[in-house]
């Protein structure tokens, strides 16, 4: 019974400071082309990089209007929450990859994608993603390819 008591104290005081920087570790895509990649929580922050739309961030903690967060190379930075939402997106992780016409190796590839290239995740069907570039070209791509979340 003092445990249960305890257990449910812990839990109250979470929720009142705010459980949202202990779970924070979600999924976020950038919302717009060239978006600064800062070294800190402001504008006065040097810019290490600038990422393009869709492109996936795991989220590590917020701080006021800013999130910190990793990428799919290890590489962490800050980003304005204005920036970002959730939106399945997807990049990919290896030199080269085909994106086809249909979830599978029998569909002809349409064109191909570059390691850091990042898309929209449209849907997912088995071991594939159907994806959309900002330019708007939509394809199937091989999930183990790719890094990110899908819906």
């Amino acid at each position: 019974m003092k445990v249960l008591k305890i257990c449910i104290v812990l839990l109250s005081i979470l929720t009142c400071i705010g459980l949202s920087d202990a779970v924070e570790a979600k999924m976020l895509s950038t919302t717009v082309s060239n978006v600064n990649i800062r070294s800190g929580p402001g504008t006065k922050y040097d810019i290490l990089w600038q990422a393009g739309k869709h492109c996936p961030l795991k989220i590590l903690k917020k701080q006021g209007e800013w999130y910190r967060f990793k990428d799919f190379e290890e590489d962490t930075g800050w980003i304005h929450k204005s920036l970002v939402a959730f939106v399945p997106s997807m990049v990919v992780k290896t030199d080269d990859i085909n994106v086809r016409s249909g979830p599978g190796k029998k569909h002809p590839v349409i064109f191909k994608a570059t390691k850091g290239v990042s898309f929209k995740a449209l849907r997912k069907k088995g071991d594939w993603v159907q994806v959309e570039h900002e330019d708007g070209d939509t394809g199937w791509a091989y999930r183990r390819l790719l890094w990110g979340y899908t819906k």
